[in-house]
């Protein structure tokens, strides 16, 4: 039916039109997008865990490891770091496996403006089908995602650790817990509520953050719309159109208010569970509503 796009009515070329295999990959790519978000977030979490307890430790060394952590990356800009960042771990990743894989090699690794290791040492192997290449790239967006916003997370947890009162650690203690058990039983419990605020915002950055997997070179929704939206003539496609990026980028506006409001509801719902008499504004907040309801 497809075949000749020319003899078709609007509504049949529009229906051909978009069921293309360009068409496929750029409904696919929502899957790839939504996949970033759901392994990165909690991978940013346990990293920003990870440094809010480095920070926060008795001992010095390590209260300086956790806090430059999440200083120094908070303090680059997010576009500098995933331009930098993907090519040096790539390159990072590829060195070390030179160095295991390859120790005969007499020749210089920098070249000048080329970095050169043996070909076994590549990640992955030039021999290696394109799903494998497709995988390692988001592997290293991932991991550069989750090192970004793990500082962010780490910042959100250290100071909600730092919001529950002094004194409960403290009678914990008096009651007989280890430091560890008081941390794990007391403080932990209790941070959350402090921290979802500042965690939802971050949630909220990183769906926004999302269209910077168009810089790490992984075919991502902005990839795909771009790409379709692009003029094209009848030398190059059976379907010829103008300009219609307006277009495919509205789509993509309304795909991310939706989402954003699907998340900002969700939250919402998790942040009343949380705060459920707890004494904190929203414990409070829903005290004087059911104090207010019956009257």
């Amino acid at each position: 039916m497809c075949a000749d796009p020319s003899t078709l009515s609007d509504a049949l070329w529009f229906l051909c039109y978009l069921t293309t295999g360009k068409h496929l990959g750029f409904y696919a790519s929502f899957g790839t997008v939504l996949l970033l978000l759901l392994v990165t977030a909690p991978a940013a979490l346990l990293l920003g865990f990870g440094g809010a307890m480095l920070a926060r430790s008795r001992v010095a060394p390590l209260s300086w490891i956790g806090k430059a952590y999440i200083l120094l990356v908070r303090g680059i800009p997010d576009i500098v770091f995933f331009l930098f960042f993907v090519i040096a771990l790539d390159q990072g990743f590829e060195y070390l496996r030179h160095r295991l894989l390859c120790p005969d090699w007499d020749q210089p690794v920098r070249q000048g403006n080329d970095f050169v290791v043996c070909d076994i040492a590549k990640l992955p192997l030039s021999s290696s089908p394109q799903w494998m290449h497709e995988v390692y790239g988001f592997f290293l967006a991932v991991l550069t995602f989750a090192i970004v916003f793990g500082a962010f997370a780490g910042n959100v947890l250290f100071g909600a650790m730092r919001a529950v009162p002094r004194g409960q650690m403290e009678t914990a203690e008096a009651y007989g817990m280890t430091h560890r058990q008081a941390f794990w039983r007391v403080l932990v419990p209790q941070m959350w509520v402090y921290a979802l605020p500042g965690l939802s915002n971050l949630w909220m950055v990183l769906i926004k953050a999302s269209p910077l997997l168009f810089l790490l070179g992984v075919e991502d929704i902005v990839y795909w719309a771009r790409d379709l939206g692009g003029s094209k003539t009848p030398q190059f496609t059976d379907f010829p159109h103008g300009d219609w990026r307006m277009w495919y980028f509205l789509f993509l506006l309304v795909f991310y208010l939706a989402f954003t409001r699907v998340s900002e509801i969700v939250l919402d719902r998790l942040m009343r569970r949380f705060t459920h008499g707890q004494a904190v504004a929203g414990g409070e907040a829903q005290r004087k509503a059911a104090m207010a309801g019956p009257a």
